[in-house]
Formats: C-alpha cells, sequence, structure tokens
C-alpha cells in the first residue's frame, strides 16, 4: 500500500480502462477520485457500479463530463443524464438486476466460476445466457465481473491498508476491492496500525494497492 497525491493518481488510471466504482446513489462513492479523474480528462471509460447516481454526485459527474463510454449497473433511473445518452446512442448501458451484479463482483473476488440464480428467467435478462438445471429447477450461469481499478471510499485506513467504511457507505465498496487488478482508496483519514480493531476491518489491506487522502463523506 501507498499513499498518493491527485497527482500521481492522474498518471494511474488510463483512457479506455474499466473502473468499480463503490457506492449507492452516491453515498460511499469516492468522489474526490472521480474529480480528479474528470479534471485530468479520463475517458472512454467502462464504468461498473450499482448505479449513476445524480448529474451532480457520484458516478453521475463522469456521465455528464462525457468520460464514459459503457456503464454496468443495476439501475440508471435517478440520473436522466445516463438515459438521453443512452437513447442518443452516446454510451452503452448493461443493466444487471442488483443482487446479481453483487453476487458477479462477489463471484470474481473469491475465485467463484460463476453464480447461478433464477433471476431473469424468462425475461431479456436470459438472452446469451446459459441455462443450467439443478434438481428440476431452472437457473442462468451469470459469470464474474472485474475491472482494471475498484475506487472505494473509506473512513479510516491504517498505515497496513487496513480500511473500515462508515454505516451504509459499506455497501458495494468491500465487495469491489476484491474484485479488482489495481484498488485505489479514498479515506478520510489515516491512523495508525492497531487504532482499527480487527473486528472493524472490512477491507484487508493486503488487496489495497494505493491510498488517497479525500473529503469527509458526513457519515454518509
Amino acid at each position: 500500500m501507498r499513499v498518493i497525491n491527485k497527482d500521481e493518481l492522474a498518471g494511474l488510471i488510463s483512457s479506455g480502462s474499466s473502473i468499480m466504482v463503490g457506492g449507492f446513489l452516491g453515498c460511499g462513492s469516492p468522489d474526490r477520485i472521480i474529480d480528479i479523474l474528470i479534471s485530468s480528462g479520463t475517458g472512454e471509460l467502462t464504468i461498473i457500479a450499482n448505479d449513476t447516481a445524480f448529474p451532480e454526485k457520484g458516478v453521475g459527474k463522469l456521465i455528464v463530463s462525457k468520460l464514459v463510454r459503457k456503464v454496468i449497473a443495476s439501475h440508471i433511473g435517478t440520473n436522466p443524464e445516463t438515459q438521453r445518452q443512452m437513447i442518443s446512442g452516446e454510451i452503452e448501458v448493461e443493466l444487471v438486476p442488483q443482487g446479481t451484479l453483487a453476487e458477479r463482483v462477489r463471484a470474481k473476488g473469491v475465485g467463484l466460476g460463476g453464480v447461478l440464480t433464477p433471476t431473469g428467467l424468462g425475461t431479456v435478462v436470459e438472452r446469451g445466457k446459459q441455462i443450467v438445471a439443478v434438481a428440476d429447477k431452472r437457473f442462468l450461469l451469470e459469470l464474474p465481473l472485474g475491472a482494471d481499478f475498484a475506487i472505494v471510499k473509506a473512513k479510516k485506513a491504517d498505515y497496513y491498508g487496513n480500511l473500515t467504511y462508515a454505516l451504509t457507505a459499506r455497501n458495494f465498496n468491500p465487495l469491489m476491492a476484491m474484485a479488482a487488478k489495481c484498488v485505489i482508496a479514498e479515506v478520510e483519514e489515516i491512523v495508525p496500525v492497531g487504532s482499527i480493531g480487527p473486528e472493524e476491518i472490512n477491507t484487508p489491506g493486503v488487496v489495497v494497492d494505493y491510498i488517497l487522502v479525500g473529503r469527509n463523506s458526513g457519515g454518509c
């Protein structure tokens, strides 16, 4: 784990990268990292997130800045700009049921070959996917989902890179931190080793590559 500044971060992520972004409607999103990506003009991104938040918040700011080529998310209903760009063909959107999205990310992080789910059977979700029968029940085989980078927002990190999240900001962050090749964590503060109790560690430092000190999330 290495602590970096905004200039170093801007050089880490290149255009065309796939990025998992933690957060739920912007709560628990790494806003400082997102702002740095916007300032550096890093584009043609594939974004994997629960949602595209709002035009002025979280992933939504990347959409408004037209830096995203494709979105894989569970819904886009709170961001009219995502909808506009999808309809006009400016952006590709792949909608994945929320539980399926979480399980696909988790599968990648723990090394599974996929997950079986009945969600989506008989709908457009099943198109092009393998159907597996288990004990006379049918399931869709959903494949693991990973990315080049995961950018996550934590409340605290210690100097080993162990992370703890604030309240509901935990959401997708721990799952995504396990499923990417490179993990960049935005934290509100870095504390001495031992300041975070073992039971409070949500993401172990062994999977965290870089730390950037960001803004206070206000407990979200």
